[in-house]
């Protein structure tokens, strides 16, 4: 039985390697204070991405995510923490230029819809949340930028 290996599943997840800067905001509006960075590499072992973020806004925590797959049966996830003591797993996708991640539970179902430019340059996204687990409004929109 052929199974895709781990090197082929972890390989969608290149297009978010490197050092980006973000911008963050509600939608139509300007963008919230304060530098922020993200950086995302390959953890030691080479089966999971690290992504550690941070940002000078006081309202916007640090975080560090860790993104891996499940081979056998083509899976991604995310393990998110950040410095309030959040902690949380998401459903992952990464492919055809898109990247998402979704959660479903309390207090709120979360989900993040996001295209990765052609060059790779740039992503851009939206984080949305449902309180009622229904109806979904727009938290805030996240792009990332290639830092130079």
């Amino acid at each position: 039985m052929d199974q895709p290996t781990a090197n082929e599943a972890l390989k969608r997840l290149e297009p978010l390697l490197g050092e980006w800067t973000l911008e963050a905001g509600p939608p139509d509006g300007p963008p919230w204070p304060g530098e922020a960075r993200a950086t995302i590499e390959w953890h030691d072992s080479g089966a999971h991405l690290v992504q550690r973020s941070t940002a000078e806004n006081p309202e916007a925590p640090d975080t560090v995510s860790i993104m891996g797959c499940d081979a056998a049966n083509g899976t991604y996830f995310q393990l998110y923490s950040d410095e309030r003591g959040v902690c949380r797993v998401y459903e992952m996708s990464i492919g055809d230029g898109e990247w998402r991640l979704w959660r479903e539970g309390e207090p709120f179902s979360q989900r993040f819809t996001a295209t990765i430019s052609d060059d790779g340059e740039t992503i851009s996204g939206r984080w949305e949340k449902a309180p009622d687990g229904r109806a979904w409004e727009t938290d805030f929109d996240l792009t990332y930028r290639r830092a130079r």
